[in-house]
This record gives structure tokens, C-alpha cells and sequence, in this order.
């Protein structure tokens, strides 16, 4: 835990050392928690469209996903909040004895994600906020609501 709060001191240190950007941003990097310890990047194809590559890790095992990405509202009274949706998909590996009932220790599934992305004014800084539930269609399979979480993240 103590490492995961000074690698997100150090980025938000970074930020702040960087030029001011307006609330648009083409790439950003960061960490995204709880559910794990996320490691995120995210880059805009055009104003509305991005992808978002994510590693995650816990106790239990790994997770690597993707996801396609759809900005569908803007808040003009907010200069830089927008809400987000999209779809995507994962793949995840984890010990059996977490999941004994499981013949298997890799899963691969579906994705979805709803969330809300901030970019900082005049900071190279962007946060965001999101549910992202998966339905597992190969491994341990059903539904798993549990993901998703803040990120933080630096932009350029």
C-alpha cells in the first residue's frame, strides 16, 4: 500500500512540474484503484473517441484489458467534465486456490464501462470515475460487477 501511494504521489508531482494544458488532452497515463492496483492509458482517436488499455493487479491474480471508448455528453458548465461508455474486453489469470470450484486458472470475457472523466484546467492532470462490469464468457464464468474504480492519471 505504501508503495502504491508514493508511485501516485510521484505522478501527481510530475503533473504538477509539467506546462499547463488546456481541458483537452490527447494521452494519458496513470493508476487506477481500488479493485486492485490498475495501471491506465488512455488515447483519443478524434474528440469523442478514445481506447483505454488496462493492467490490473490483486491478491488473487492479473488482469489485462481494453476497451473502446465514447464520450456522449460534455458539461459546458464544467470545461472539461464529460461522461463516457463503451465496450471492450479482457483476459485475467489467477491461483486456483481462489477459485477451486474452477477447472481453470485464466478466464477471458466481455466488458462494458460508464464513467465520468475530468481534465484538470491548466494542470496536466485527469481523473476519472467508473463502473466497468464484465461478463465472463470463458474460465470462471457469469457476471462480475466488482470492477471499475478512480483513476488518476497524467496527461500529454
Amino acid at each position: 500500500m505504501k508503495k502504491q501511494i508514493l508511485l501516485l504521489l510521484v505522478v501527481i508531482l510530475l503533473g504538477l512540474q509539467a506546462r499547463a494544458q488546456d481541458a483537452h488532452y490527447d494521452q494519458a497515463l496513470g493508476l487506477k484503484f481500488p479493485g486492485g492496483l490498475s495501471v491506465t492509458w488512455k488515447k483519443f482517436l478524434n474528440p469523442t473517441q478514445n481506447i483505454e488499455a488496462q493492467a490490473t493487479f490483486w491478491q488473487k491474480g492479473f488482469r489485462v484489458g481494453g476497451l473502446y471508448e465514447f464520450t456522449f455528453y460534455t458539461f459546458d458548465e464544467v470545461p472539461g467534465l464529460a461522461a463516457f461508455a463503451g465496450p471492450g474486453a479482457h483476459i485475467g489469470f489467477w491461483k486456483n486456490k481462489y477459485k477451486p470450484e474452477s477447472n481453470s486458472s485464466a478466464e477471458f470475457g466481455i466488458d462494458g464501462i460508464l464513467g465520468l472523466d475530468y481534465k484538470i484546467p491548466d494542470l496536466p492532470i485527469n481523473i476519472s470515475l467508473d463502473w466497468q462490469p464484465s461478463i465472463i464468457l470463458a474460465g470462471s464464468e457469469g457476471f462480475t460487477p466488482n470492477f471499475g474504480g478512480i483513476a488518476i492519471r497524467y496527461t500529454f
